[in-house]
């Protein structure tokens, strides 16, 4: 952390072991870390989230909304296009992935803007919010929604920076349900990677150092953008042979 210039972070996550792994690689590269569990789809939770680095750390200087979950990884059901997708399931993946984001902005919001250092907020949005995706309507729509999020968060709340970054094919668990919840696994990520122009899966470090980069004072005079990961996808409407 150090070396991008972080000193200190609260990470969050629902699940309390994979928040103490990701504490643990945060202080093995020599910054200090807390551990908060929070439900994203619960209000309170949130709210405690935020009070709780703040008064930790006293204030807030970055704000990174990274959670995000995708249909596959809620439900098993194979039958998960627009038309056939329960209410209930559209709800979870909608409050995970946009409004969670929107209240973990609006609680921030106040210690950011007292934030002497280029406060900043990076946002995870994905490639399926600027395109269509089969069996993922409520990710789609929702990370479209993280994209237009940024541009009016970046409006309201200037002079605080907000970016989001848009992964395509990333190597993550994530990933990894979706291929998974397909008939054929492996034919799923073929499918997914052709349009890429590098020819291979994304590494999560791919994705990292672009967020890294958003939050620091190196892209001072970038805000409102959303930025694409993608290994070239959308770059052209073509399949590689």
């Amino acid at each position: 952390m150090p070396r991008t210039g972080a000193d200190r972070m609260l990470d969050s996550d629902r699940n309390a072991r994979t928040a103490a792994l990701t504490a643990e690689s945060v202080r093995a590269a020599g910054a200090k870390s807390e551990v908060i569990v929070c439900d994203l789809r619960v209000r309170d939770d949130i709210e405690t989230m935020v009070t709780r680095a703040a008064e930790r750390f006293d204030g807030l200087d970055v704000l990174v909304n990274n959670a995000g979950v995708i249909e596959s990884t809620v439900t098993t059901d194979h039958d998960r296009a627009v038309d056939s997708l329960s209410e209930e399931l559209w709800d979870a993946v909608y409050e995970v992935n946009l409004k969670a984001a929107w209240l973990t902005t609006k609680f921030a919001a106040p210690y950011l803007r007292r934030s002497p250092r280029g406060p900043a907020i990076v946002n995870a949005a994905s490639v399926s919010g600027l395109v269509g995706f089969p069996d993922s309507p409520a990710y789609g729509v929702a990370k479209a929604g993280v994209i237009h999020l940024t541009k009016v968060t970046a409006v309201d709340l200037a002079p605080v920076r907000c970016n989001c970054f848009c992964p395509g094919v990333i190597d993550t668990p994530l990933a990894r349900s979706f291929f998974a919840a397909g008939e054929d696994r492996d034919a799923r990520e073929r499918e997914l990677s052709a349009p890429q122009l590098v020819d291979r899966l994304g590494r999560p470090e791919e994705v990292a150092r672009p967020a890294c980069f958003l939050a620091s004072d190196s892209a001072a005079f970038i805000t409102g953008a959303a930025y694409v990961i993608d290994g070239g996808a959308l770059a052209w409407r073509g399949v590689k042979g």
